[in-house]
Order: C-alpha cells, then sequence, then structure tokens
C-alpha cells in the first residue's frame, strides 16, 4: 500500500507520537528559539509529484537549522567538487555531540569528521562559491527556491542575530579550523553567513519536498529535471543515514532505517529513496536534539509502511 493511501492510520500515528512532547523541551540556548510552542508537531509527506498527507499546521514555519547542511553540502559539491570539499571536510560518522572541538584537536590532520557536525557543516560553508556573504546566502535561497518551488523562502532576521550573537562555540571551532587552514574565510564573515543559512525558514510541506527531491536522485519534483546530480544526492543519503541525527544516527538507522537529517527548531526532513519524502515539524527536543515527537512519528511510519532500507 502506499503511504499516501492510508490517511487515517497516519493520522492515529500522529496523535499517538504528539503525547511525547511532554518529554522534551525547547531549544533555549538559543534565545529566539524559546518561543516555539513545544506541544507542537505537524507532517507532511510528498510523493508522486504531490503533497499527499498532511498532518497539523503544516502552515507554519520553523527555521531550517542544521538541517540546512544538507543542502549547503550538495551546493559546494556541485560548485567544488567531491575532491576539494572532502580534502577539508572527513566522510566518517562521530558519536560525539554536534558542537564537539574533541576530534579537531585528537584527529590529524585536522578537519572535521563529516559534514554534518558544526566544524564539518562550517566548512562546507566556506566553500560555496561567491564574493560576498550576501552572493552567497543568494545562490542558497535560490537553489532552495529551485527544490521546493517556493519563492518566497527567506530567513528569519531575528534568528539569525540571536543565533551569531550567541556563537562563541562555533568561533571557536571556527579559529582552531583557521589555525590548520581547513577554512581560509574571516571568521565573522562566515558565521553571519553560517547563522543566516540555519534561519533559513520552511514549512513542512517545503521540507517534504526538498527530501523528495533527495530521495529521488536529485530530480525536479514536476519536471524530473535533474536539480542535484545523481552521484551527489546519494552522497546526501548516504551522510543522512550514518550522520543526521547526532549522535543518535546508529540507533535511528536501526528503529527507523531511513536517511534524515534532524534540526535543533524541532525540524526532521527525510528520505525514502525512490520514494517519498517527509517533513516534520516538533519544536520539544530529545537529550541528542532531535525532535521527541518527531522521532517516535518517523519510527512508526517506518515500521508501519515498511520504509527502512536496510
Amino acid at each position: 500500500m502506499s503511504i499516501c493511501q492510508d490517511k487515517e492510520a497516519i493520522d492515529v500515528m500522529v496523535e499517538e507520537a504528539k503525547s511525547y512532547t511532554q518529554y522534551g523541551k525547547v531549544a533555549d540556548y538559543i534565545p529566539a528559539l524559546k518561543v516555539a510552542d513545544p506541544d507542537m508537531l505537524s507532517l507532511a509527506i510528498y510523493e508522486n509529484d504531490e503533497t499527499c498527507v498532511t498532518a497539523g499546521n503544516t502552515e507554519e514555519t520553523f527555521t531550517l537549522q542544521s538541517i540546512s547542511k544538507v543542502i549547503t553540502l550538495a551546493l559546494a559539491l556541485m560548485d567544488r567538487g567531491e575532491e576539494e570539499v572532502f580534502s577539508r571536510v572527513g566522510m566518517e560518522p562521530t558519536g560525539d555531540p554536534f558542537n564537539s572541538i574533541i576530534k579537531l584537536e585528537t584527529h590529524s590532520p585536522s578537519k572535521p569528521l563529516n559534514p554534518m557536525i558544526n566544524a564539518g557543516a562550517l566548512a562546507v560553508t566556506s566553500m560555496i562559491y561567491g564574493s560576498s556573504i550576501d552572493e552567497k546566502l543568494g545562490r542558497l535561497l535560490t537553489f532552495i527556491h529551485e527544490i521546493t518551488g517556493n519563492s518566497s523562502i527567506r530567513y528569519d532576521d531575528t534568528v539569525a542575530r540571536s543565533e551569531y550573537e550567541t556563537a562563541n562555540l562555533n568561533r571557536s571551532l571556527c579559529y582552531y579550523m583557521k589555525q590548520h587552514n581547513v577554512i581560509d574565510d574571516n571568521v565573522e564573515h562566515l558565521l553571519e553567513l553560517y547563522t543566516k543559512q540555519c534561519a533559513i525558514e520552511v514549512s513542512c510541506k517545503d521540507l517534504a519536498k526538498i527530501g523528495y527531491v533527495i530521495a529521488n536522485e536529485g530530480k525536479h519534483v514536476q519536471s524530473q529535471r535533474p536539480i542535484i546530480p545523481l552521484h551527489i544526492a546519494r552522497i546526501l543519503k548516504t551522510f543522512m543515514v550514518t550522520c543526521g541525527m547526532y549522535n543518535a544516527s546508529g540507533e535511528f538507522a536501526i528503529r527507523v532505517g531511513i536517511p534524515a537529517k534532524s534540526g535543533v527548531s524541532g525540524g526532521i526532513m527525510a528520505s525514502v529513496p525512490y520514494g517519498v519524502g517527509i517533513g516534520i515539524y516538533g519544536p520539544a527536543l530529545d537529550d541528542k536534539g532531535n525532535s521527541m515527537a518527531g522521532m517516535k512519528l518517523l519510527e512508526s511510519l517506518s515500521q508501519r509502511f515498511d520504509l527502512s532500507i536496510f
């Protein structure tokens, strides 16, 4: 059965998963994220060129946060190629927290282990082509507009400023990488771009479309024109499986088995290869930084519709 043919069962799963919001906590280390409603849970599923299932307030917008790491990786790979990108960023998972500096200090060469941790994402963002912050951000937004078909997507300046003003740990990561020639950008310029990238606002429907494009070989949802080259779409899915859910990625692979990426705003984007794109928003987080209810909902969806790739 197609996942979109059982709306009634999905509605039940959403309500059951929503009860888990009480065990989570909205991210408060970024002040602008504290205002989110911890009881919210919404879902959009994109399949066969249309949004076929929605639940909750799918018009509510939220910031991409770490989900943006997948999109910037695609753009950097298209700009620079695999050889250059992976000369500066590794391909290995880590069990350390996403904002940890320890592996930079203990590994030689001192490059980030993968593009989904903060250090790796900052290095990837530094490789996006452009002569200014505005040009680089404009190219990223244009790329997202093309993928989603939604040209109204912008970044939330309040969230970006809040993140920039509290980004001291990310500053430390940048200066350490600059010392070891992983990045050569002006650190403050890079942080401004990175915080604006993380503050790009989307809805669950937008997120489901992005997930769908990555799931389906990088092809545009309507025209089937390639937006992301096939080999890059495969790289993205691989990183999503191995590193996408912070240091809960191994358990997530066993319980859910779907390429996915989360963000501390409470968003989760999932890509079922050659199948569907899923967008979830539930801002109450677990202790790893993943949406508490969103994780439970994806586990239920995977089990009900046999979505695991393993």
